[in-house]
């Protein structure tokens, strides 16, 4: 009977010591489908872009951005406003698709590269009136749109690191804890600058980060298959324990182009079971020439592995 008592407590230390290694495994394939839509106002609608039913697909509205062009041009410290095509992309719209689709939902991503012809900085006045305000003025958004999720794409900082991890961080919990959004994502690219910022961002609040949408179309154009990995390689270690989503820009401006081996990179990867997801920046491009890429993409993922 002491024996037995005996090994029940060495079990029991056993698994304080070395807890089972499920909660920490590395993410698997996936069949996730993302996509940037609405930056460019030339008309692009939801349901011109092609949805394969067995893939889970997001619409990715750019941009949201705390600015307000009707006042004096500045940044409005967390009060964000629509900077998308909301006359094709209206909650009509994001109704309408999500009715016809079970597998689609629409997230709003925050930030991006420019507005007003200048660069879209985060310049927060401090931590507990941005997050405040942004609470706020997403909650509003996002019930408005009957969205799902966000997307952080800050690309430009007049604010440190730490308290560009605090802002978001908390923006994203209180959001979460809400109920107001299921999911987030972050997008990142390989600046040293941008990544001292989602880096710590991650750091501090990763837990809470549900994707990394990893530009990795920020390389430079004529990336190859085997660069393409290690710089996989080097971001899934960056972000350790994330989904970090590969990804192509339609207009074959940057990286690894679908022409010329990004989806030979995807088989690898999923042989690997590393193919965490795929998005694209962006339906507006892809309209032009039919969505082929997408198409292509969604049958990928769509592949039991």
């Amino acid at each position: 009977m002491e024996l037995i008592k005996v090994f029940f407590i060495a079990l029991l230390i056993l698994q304080v010591l070395f807890p089972c290694n499920a909660s920490i495994q590395a993410p698997k394939n996936s069949n996730l489908f993302r996509e940037y839509i609405g930056a460019e106002f030339n008309n692009i609608k939801f349901s011109d872009v092609p949805i394969n039913s067995n893939v889970e697909f997001h619409f990715i509205l750019s941009f949201a951005i705390d600015y307000d062009t009707s006042s004096s041009p500045s940044p409005t410290n967390g009060k964000f406003n629509v900077f998308w095509d909301s006359e094709n992309l209206s909650p009509s719209q994001v109704s309408s698709i999500k009715s016809q689709h079970s597998n689609v939902k629409v997230a709003v991503s925050l930030g991006g590269d420019s507005v007003a012809n200048g660069n879209a900085y985060f310049n927060p006045s401090s931590v507990d009136s941005w997050v405040s305000n942004a609470v706020s003025s997403l909650t509003s958004i996002i019930k408005q749109y009957n969205l799902d999720g966000i997307d952080i794409d800050y690309e430009h900082f007049n604010a440190d690191p730490d308290t560009f991890s605090e802002c978001i961080g908390r923006l994203i919990k209180t959001l979460k804890n809400n109920g107001v959004i299921s999911f987030a994502s972050i997008a990142p690219f390989d600046d040293d600058q941008v990544q001292s910022h989602y880096k710590t961002l991650w750091k501090n609040y990763g837990d809470l980060i549900d994707y990394v949408n990893f530009q990795f179309y920020a390389y430079d154009e004529g990336t190859t298959v085997s660069q393409f990995m290690n710089y996989f390689k080097t971001q899934s270690s960056n972000y350790d324990g994330g989904k970090v989503l590969v990804s192509f820009i339609s207009d074959g401006s940057g990286g690894l182009s679908p022409n010329d081996g990004f989806f030979t990179a995807c088989s690898k990867l999923k042989s690997q079971n590393e193919l965490h997801g795929i998005f694209v920046w962006s339906a507006d491009d892809s309209k032009a020439n039919g969505f082929p890429y997408e198409k292509r993409s969604q049958a990928l993922l769509a592949i039991p592995h």
